[in-house]
Order: C-alpha cells, then structure tokens, then sequence
C-alpha cells in the first residue's frame, strides 16, 4: 500500500552532487534555487521537509587552489570545510527570501551507531521541525574517516528518513528513475512502482556518474529497505523543472519510479536496527530451521538452541548480524547477552534468547 504522496506529513528530501554540479565541478546555482524555490512550495502545502544536500565540494572546489598536490581524502576534506559554509550560506539566503529559517546538521556515521547518539540527534532534529526550521543535513567530510565514511548521501538520506520517521523520501537524480536496462540504452524502459519486496538487482547498472560517490545500485537499496518498513520512496530526475512540487501534485505527470511501502510498519527502535548492519559488533549464525522460523511471519526471538556459532566481541546492546551458516545474510539484532556468554550458550535449550524479538530486524 502507498503512501499518497499529497497526505505525507513528513517528507525528506535528498539531492545529489550531479543535480547541484555543473560540468565543470563548481555549483549550480540555478539548481539549488529551483530547489529552494520548490521546497518552500512543499511547507506552503503542510508539509514538514528535510533536506539531504550534498554540494560542499563543489561550493568549496576553485576557491583556492592547494599548495601541494593533495590525496583524494586531503581534496575532499579541504574543499568540504570550505564550501559547507558557502553551500549553508546559499541555502539560508533563498530560504530567508521565503521567510523560512535553515538549520545545519553536519553528521558522521558513527552517530547512527550508537543508540544514545542517534536518540540524541533525533531530539535535536524533532525540535528543528517542532520550531519550523528546515535541517539541511550533509555528512561531516572533515571528520568522517574513509573507511567510516556513508557510502554516499542516498544511505544517508536513508538513514535521516528512517530516524525521522518519515513518510516519504524523495531522492533527486540524474536519471528519471529506475529502468529495465541502462538508462542510456532507447529500448530500456522506466519502472513506475515497485512493490515492496521486489529485488531490482537485475536491472540496476552498478557505474556511478559524475559527481557522486554512490549509483543507482545504492539509491535501489536503500529504497527497498524503507519500503518495507514502511516508507514511500520516489526516484526523480532532480533538474526537471517544477519536479518536487509536480510530484506531489501531479505525479502522474512526472516521470519517476516509485517504491511502494508496505503496509505493515515497524516501531522506531526496529528502523534504526534495519539500518545498522554497518555498524555490527559480532556474527551470529544459525541453523537451518532457526532461519527458516526467523524468515516466518511469527513473533520469535533467536533462542541458544538455533544458533551454531558467535563470533567477535561485543557487549549486551550491541548490534549483532545474524547469517545462515552458508553466510547469508538473515537480519540484525541488538544483542540481549554479551559476546562472551553468547559463545558459552550456543546451542543450549532454555534459557535468556540471544536477541528478543522486539529487537530484531529480518530482511
């Protein structure tokens, strides 16, 4: 069942580096004020908006230009702490035009892994929207590590939307959606709704393009994990003129690919477990009809007589990733015991579960 997209109190917006991005790398200023310009039509129709930019490398690219040849991560960091200040001047500019104030909300990978970090972060955007201010979020690039870093501004889009409780999550392209083929190929067609569940991997092209650091593969991902917890998700080309308000508006008149949400949502605590696997502490594998009961559409916790091995060493809380034995990926928990009595429970009958129920997500 989806969401009508004209009812959704809460939408997030996400936009990307080669919607705000010129060829020649620097940013695109008649873009981002289409954007703003649409955004504050969505607030005039009700709705509360987050919004997801990237852009700070390409406000902060030719402003200097660097003493010494740089790395990658050195370029990035650099023109980030840069331009961050120039993208959230931009945007707080157009938006004073509206009346509207912006407030910036600079995060990093690890806040979403701890659950005091995340509930905390959730407080603070909560009050944002309670007091009318639109977050514009974006990853701290000066802080984050490489190997900590979100794959790109989808997952974060993603995990902003889940934490948030959003009703829809509109994630703003390149291409008009997501197609049967490659988008460059005529004969490929547009895939207007996907029901929850349905696995694109089929058709998605794994090359990323311009700016970005992710693909459409990532974009496809994210978007069947949110469905199916609930939330309606919209890929878009993000230059169409009008495209937001026309999405919400008349959707039908815009092309798109939907990802349908399932109607059957899951608490909070559940959305932020679904989208900590990066974030896991140890591996919990079990057998094959302790798989086949976690897969059943029964309430059941992972008891010690499922599982065949532990391992790594995390603490009760953490996250854990539970496989099959052939290393398939089943879902993840917040761990009710410690690594080490884990290990000493496998397999035993009786007894605390390793992971209750009101703490698992299963894909």
């Amino acid at each position: 069942m989806s969401t009508d997209i004209a009812d959704a109190r809460r939408i997030v917006v996400k936009v990307g580096s080669n919607v705000l991005t010129r060829s020649d790398g620097k940013p695109n200023v008649t873009n981002l004020s289409s954007l703003v310009d649409q955004i504050a039509a969505l607030r005039g129709l009700g709705h509360e908006v987050i919004l997801v930019s990237s852009g700070a490398v390409a406000c902060g690219r030719g402003v200097l230009k660097p003493q010494r040849q740089l790395d990658a991560v050195a370029q990035r960091q650099l023109y980030s702490s840069i331009g961050q200040i120039r993208l959230i001047n931009l945007y707080n500019s157009l938006f004073a035009e509206y009346g509207y104030v912006v407030g910036q909300v600079l995060t990093q990978k690890e806040n979403f892994g701890s659950r005091e970090s995340y509930l905390n972060q959730r407080a603070c955007m909560q009050t944002m929207l309670e007091n009318g201010v639109i977050p514009i979020v974006n990853e701290n690039d000066t802080a984050s590590l490489t190997e900590l870093m979100f794959t790109d501004n989808d997952e974060l889009s993603g995990l902003i939307a889940a934490m948030m409780g959003a009703d829809v999550l509109i994630i703003l392209s390149n291409v008009d959606g997501i197609y049967d083929g490659s988008p460059s190929d005529p004969a490929s067609r547009l895939i207007e709704k996907v029901a929850a569940g349905t696995d694109l991997s089929s058709c998605v092209v794994s090359s990323k393009s311009g700016f970005g650091r992710g693909g459409m593969g990532t974009k496809c991902g994210i978007a069947r994990k949110l469905s199916e917890e609930g939330v309606t998700v919209y890929i878009a080309r993000g230059d169409r003129a009008d495209v937001l308000v026309d999405l919400i508006c008349r959707p039908q008149t815009v092309p798109h690919t939907e990802f349908e949400a399932c109607p059957q949502t899951v608490s909070n605590i559940k959305r932020w477990i679904a989208h900590s696997g990066s974030f896991a502490k140890g591996v919990i594998r079990v057998d094959a009809k302790a798989a086949s009961i976690l897969r059943s559409d029964k309430a059941v916790s992972l008891l010690p007589v499922g599982a065949v091995s532990a391992d790594g060493d995390w603490e009760e809380g953490d996250i854990v990733v539970l496989l099959t034995e052939a290393g398939e990926t089943i879902g993840y928990g917040r761990a009710a015991v410690s690594g080490s009595e884990a290990k000493k429970m496998i397999g035993l009958r009786g007894g605390r579960p390793l992971v209750h129920y009101d703490y698992l997500f299963i894909e």
